[in-house]
């Protein structure tokens, strides 16, 4: 005698950060771990590890579980010092505890992503 069974299928679904990167036609697809120091006023730094999950030569992508908003100013730095830079928050996906943030750096970054 067979049993029936029912099997969920596997959904490819799509991170919130791919989400927003759709709104960067320019963002290419990166996995620069970097440490996120939210900047702000009066002793009122946030910081965490994240991965830049997008780039374009001004903005970068990446989730966050930071208290971030539109205009806050970050402090982005990767390990070997290469990437050491403000930016600007320009966009946040809500999703639940982690979002997905855009945020523009503040003056230009020579070479920090190069297309082949």
């Amino acid at each position: 005698m067979s049993k029936a069974a029912t099997v969920r299928a596997r959904s490819s679904s799509e991170s919130s950060t791919s989400k927003l990167a759709k709104f960067f036609p320019e963002a290419t697809p990166v996995r620069i771990p970097v440490r996120l120091t939210r900047i702000g006023g009066e002793g009122n730094t946030h910081s965490e590890s994240t991965v830049i999950e997008y780039g374009t030569a001004r903005e970068v992508l990446f989730a966050s579980s930071l208290p971030l908003e539109f205009a806050d100013m970050l402090r982005l730095q990767n390990s070997d010092g290469t990437l050491d830079t403000e930016a600007c928050v320009v966009a946040v996906q809500y999703n639940g505890e982690r979002k997905a943030v855009a945020a523009r750096f503040t003056q230009a970054v020579n070479n920090w992503i190069v297309k082949i």
